[in-house]
C-alpha cells in the first residue's frame, strides 16, 4: 500500500495562499457568514466537473485505504458532521481529498436553530465555539437534495454518512420515533448513519445518552434498518468513563457498527473572553480529551468496537496520536477552518511517512498501538 504515494507534486502555495490571503479575509467576516459563503461556493463547484477535477489534482493525497463497516474508505480522513448540514456541497468533499463525509446533523423537522450570533472563533487557541442548535432543512428536504445528487451522476466515490439529530420540538419520550422517521427517509441515500445524542446545543438532548433512553432509540432504528446500514453513536467528551462503559454495553445487543468520539465539549480551558460564550467547544482545546475518550473506549472494548476519532486534529501528529490510541477513522472540522483545504493532503502524507518509519504496511496495523 505504501508504494502508492504517486500523488501529484506538493503545492505548498495552496496552504500559504490560504493562510496569507483567504483566511484573513474570511476571518474578517462573521464566522457563520464566512461558513455559508464557502459552502455556497463549494456547492457551485460541486456541479462543475472541471472544478472537481482541478481540486482532485491539487489536493488528493496518498491512498491509505481502510476497510470498515463493510465499506472501503479511500483514506481515513473524513469530514465531520456540522460542516455540510444539508448536503449542499456533497461532491466537493471527495474532490478535496477526503476519504468520507458525514452530512448533517439532520432532524425530522426543518428548524432554524438558535439565535445569532452562534459561532465564535478563539483564533489564538485554534478553537471554535458553536451553539447552532441543529439548524437544517429537515429530513425530507435532505432526501430530495441527495436524490438530485444521485440523479446528476456527481455522487462521490467515497462513503457518505448522515448524522441524525432530534428535532427541538420533539419531546424526549418521542425521540425514538423522531430518529426513526428521519432514518427511514434517508436510509437509501447514505452508506452509514451516526446517532447524535451528544450535541450540547439542543435542550436536554444529552439526557438521551442515558443507557435506557439510548437503547430505545437504537431498537427503533434497527427495527427499521434490517441490517442494511451501519449505525454508530456519537458520544460527548464530557461523559465519565462509567457512562461511556454503559454505552459500550449497548454495542452488541443493538448491533452498533461503532462509536464516534467525540462531539464538542461544554468544558472550557478558562472562563473569560470568548470562552464565556455558551455552546460546544471544538478545535485544539478538545484534542487531549477526545484522545482520552478514544483510548478508554478502545481499551475497554479490547479493540472490538471500531472508533471514529474527531476533536482537534490539525496535522499528521494529531492524527497519529488518535490512530494509535484506537481510532480506525478520523474526522476534521475546525482543522479545516484554520489550516485550509490542503489539510487532508498534508495529514495523509505525514501518516504515510509515519507508517513507513514505524514499519507498518497497512494503516490498521497502527490502530491502538500506542508506544
Amino acid at each position: 500500500m505504501l508504494d502508492d504515494l504517486a500523488t501529484p507534486p506538493d503545492n505548498p502555495r495552496v496552504s500559504w495562499l490560504y493562510k496569507a490571503f483567504a483566511r484573513p479575509l474570511f476571518f474578517k467576516r462573521d464566522p457563520e457568514e464566512a461558513h455559508d459563503l464557502v459552502l455556497r461556493r463549494l456547492g457551485w463547484a460541486s456541479r462543475q466537473r472541471w472544478a472537481l477535477g482541478l481540486a482532485r489534482c491539487s489536493l488528493s493525497g496518498p491512498k491509505l485505504p481502510v476497510e470498515l463497516f463493510g465499506l472501503t474508505f479511500p483514506n481515513p480522513i473524513g469530514l465531520a458532521a456540522g460542516m455540510d448540514k444539508g448536503g449542499t456541497a456533497l461532491p466537493a468533499w471527495a474532490a478535496l481529498g477526503l476519504g468520507f463525509s458525514e452530512l448533517g446533523g439532520v432532524t425530522r423537522h426543518a428548524q432554524p436553530g438558535n439565535p445569532q450570533p452562534r459561532i465564535f472563533r478563539v483564533i489564538e487557541d485554534g478553537a471554535l465555539i458553536n451553539r447552532m442548535g441543529f439548524n437544517n432543512p429537515g429530513a425530507e428536504a435532505m432526501a430530495g437534495r441527495l436524490r438530485d445528487w444521485h440523479d446528476s451522476g456527481l455522487w462521490p466515490t467515497h462513503p457518505v454518512g448522515i448524522n441524525l439529530g432530534k428535532s427541538k420540538i420533539t419531546p424526549l419520550a418521542d425521540a425514538p420515533a423522531d430518529y426513526r422517521y428521519s432514518f427511514e427517509l434517508l436510509k437509501n441515500f447514505a452508506d452509514f448513519f451516526v446517532v447524535n445524542v451528544s450535541s450540547p446545543n439542543t435542550p436536554n438532548l444529552r439526557q438521551l445518552q442515558d443507557k435506557s433512553a439510548l437503547a430505545e432509540i437504537l431498537a427503533a432504528l434497527q427495527e427499521a434498518n434490517d441490517g442494511q446500514r451501519p449505525i454508530l453513536v456519537k458520544v460527548a467528551p464530557d461523559l465519565g468513563f462509567g457512562a461511556l462503559d454503559e454505552i459500550l454495553e449497548l454495542v452488541e445487543p443493538h448491533r452498533l457498527a461503532g462509536l464516534v468520539a467525540t462531539n464538542t465539549t461544554i468544558e472550557r480551558p478558562y472562563e473569560n473572553g470568548l470562552y464565556a460564550e455558551t455552546g460546544g467547544l471544538s478545535g485544539r482545546p478538545l484534542t487531549r480529551r477526545s484522545t482520552e475518550v478514544i483510548r478508554h473506549l478502545y481499551r475497554q472494548s479490547a479493540g472490538r468496537v471500531p472508533l471514529i476519532g474527531v476533536g482537534g486534529i490539525f496535522d499528521a501528529d494529531d492524527a497519529w496520536e488518535k490512530i494509535t490510541a484506537g481510532a480506525s477513522l478520523l474526522q476534521i472540522y475546525s482543522g479545516m477552518v484554520y489550516e485550509g483545504p490542503q489539510i487532508t493532503r498534508a495529514i495523509l502524507k505525514g501518516l504515510a511517512k509515519r507508517l513507513a518509519r514505524e514499519g507498518f504496511t497497512e494503516l490498521h496495523e497502527a490502530v491502538g498501538k500506542e508506544q
